[in-house]
């Protein structure tokens, strides 16, 4: 296989019917051993770094101008770190590190680990919407999460959380406009940027979840810092731009 096919060789659109994201809030000394040499933490008073879990529900999903009829439906789970690069014109980018990705269909599985380094692997994936609770869960993956469908601005933030206000938190609500990978032996960075638009996150109250993915970290001090939901919003991910960190 060609390596450079993994580098996001063309743009990408897809229409996200919903993306709700939970986000972990950590001290920073926790998880900097997560990343690569060339990024950093994005990090809030200088101590909370933070993993976000993103569920979303895509429609469409095809190489950007392809007619939608031949794009795929798909549900993705991501797990990132909030981060930033400077890349070489010396501008600091805002933007997200892949630490693991599953989706609930082996064609995408194998299609993005061929264009892309986001590591897929295939589970199983249920939700249940009853009586306005929203379930989402994996008897393989064994997560679970259970929401209230409906958006509350009045709603509070999660107990434990850094932030004081949603405004604060919205910050750390991603996606972020980029996406970093590294490729150490060849000290290349792979910069993918997204664009959407009309995106406005809303805070969503928490009943319950479980990741064991978070808890296999062995962090201390990981605790839930906002969730958030949007609806209805085409996306689309530029070519991949690849440069040399120095």
């Amino acid at each position: 296989m060609l390596s450079f096919l993994k580098d996001h060789p063309f743009a990408v659109e897809a229409f996200f019917e919903s993306s709700l994201v939970f986000t972990f809030a950590v001290p920073k000394e926790e998880i900097q051993q997560l990343l690569p040499e060339c990024l950093t933490l994005d990090t809030y008073n200088d101590k909370w770094a933070f993993i976000a879990v993103a569920m979303v529900k895509t429609k469409g999903l095809r190489p950007k101008g392809f007619p939608s009829i031949m794009g795929n439906d798909f549900f993705l789970i991501g797990y990132r770190v909030f981060v930033r690069y400077t890349n070489l014109a010396g501008k600091n980018l805002r933007g997200l590190y892949i630490l693991k990705s599953e989706t609930d269909k082996k064609k995408m599985e194998f299609f993005g680990n061929i264009f892309t380094h986001y590591n897929y692997t295939t589970t199983d994936i249920h939700q249940n919407n009853n009586n306005g609770i929203r379930e989402i869960y994996s008897n393989q993956s064994a997560f679970r999460i259970s929401v209230e469908d409906s958006c509350n601005e009045n709603i509070e933030l999660p107990a434990g959380s850094p932030f004081t206000t949603w405004k604060e938190a919205r910050r750390f609500a991603g996606p972020l406009p980029f996406t970093f990978t590294y490729n150490e032996a060849k000290r290349e960075v792979l910069i993918i940027e997204g664009v959407r638009e009309n995106w406005k996150p809303a805070p969503v109250k928490v009943i319950s979840y479980n990741f064991p993915f978070i808890e296999n970290l062995k962090l201390n001090d990981a605790r839930l810092a906002n969730a958030f939901i949007i609806r209805n919003i085409p996306y689309h991910w530029k070519k991949g731009k690849t440069e040399q960190w120095e």
